[in-house]
């Protein structure tokens, strides 16, 4: 004897429902696959915010992704099997809840890597782990210059950004070996050297919209190591130059390198 409407309503209604679970599952594992490369792919333009890897979020989010593709597979196959029951009279309740009790135990092992994963990517605990490690951010002070810290010494900073200007083909008029000087005067300073770079043609189109330009050209960057040994590559913000002597807009690229230059002299 077969079922009643009711019973093949509800079996249909038990279906659906388990479609709905699939792409709530393929949903949040998408979600979560692509949160864990946008954090890599901040990590990478940001490189004086330190990050650990978040690869693990997109193995999470592949795994929640093909449990849905399977719900989504495993519950018409259910459905067509409960039908048949319907049809012979045969009592659903002999079989056992393979289908709930599988996706159940997935999602709590997925659960507890989630878990897991968040305790240990916390920053409050990367920043009492790893205190020793941290780099201070990028800061901007009142008279336009910016300081960033750097991952090499100064030496080896100065002569990155020497191979970086002649790659460029920018023009490198001196470097000023302010430590240098200050031992043979007898005093003691930290490593401190001061680079003045820059294209005649774009300064010269520079003076000629401001002629007190020439006070701040040619471009600068001071890279310099302070008292706990950490090097700093300081220099002119554009904005703050373009303010200062009033520049058109339209030449503020030929004074944008130096932001360029010194992000990747401090890579």
């Amino acid at each position: 004897m077969g079922g009643s409407a009711t019973d093949y309503l509800a079996a249909e209604r038990t279906v659906l429902a388990w479609i709905r679970t699939g792409i709530a599952l393929m949903g949040l594992g998408f979600v979560l696959a692509r949160f864990g490369l946008f954090l890599e792919e901040f990590n990478h333009l940001q490189p004086d915010f330190q990050v650990k890897s978040y690869g693990i979020s997109v193995w999470i989010g592949v795994a929640l992704i093909l449990m849905g593709v399977s719900v989504c597979l495993l519950s018409p196959l259910r459905h067509l099997r409960m039908l048949r029951q319907l049809e012979t009279g045969e009592s659903l309740y002999l079989d056992r809840p393979r289908l709930v009790i599988g996706v159940a135990a997935a999602l709590v092992i997925l659960g507890l890597l989630m878990a897991g994963y968040l305790i240990l990517t916390n920053p409050a605990t990367l920043v009492h782990a790893s205190i020793g490690e941290e780099k201070p951010m990028t800061t901007t002070t009142d008279n336009g210059m910016v300081r960033i810290p750097g991952n090499h010494s100064v030496d080896e900073t100065v002569a990155k950004l020497q191979g970086i200007l002649q790659v460029k083909g920018v023009k490198l008029f001196v470097v000023v070996d302010h430590s240098g000087e200050a031992a043979s005067a007898g005093l003691k300073m930290p490593n401190t050297k001061l680079l003045i770079f820059g294209n005649p043609k774009a300064g010269t189109l520079l003076m000629l919209a401001s002629p007190g330009a020439a006070l701040d050209l040619p471009l600068k960057i001071l890279v310099a190591e302070d008292s706990a040994g950490t090097t700093w590559i300081s220099y002119n913000s554009p904005t703050y130059l373009q303010s200062r002597h009033g520049l058109p807009a339209e030449l503020l690229p030929n004074i944008a390198l130096i932001e360029a230059l010194a992000r990747k002299a401090a890579e």
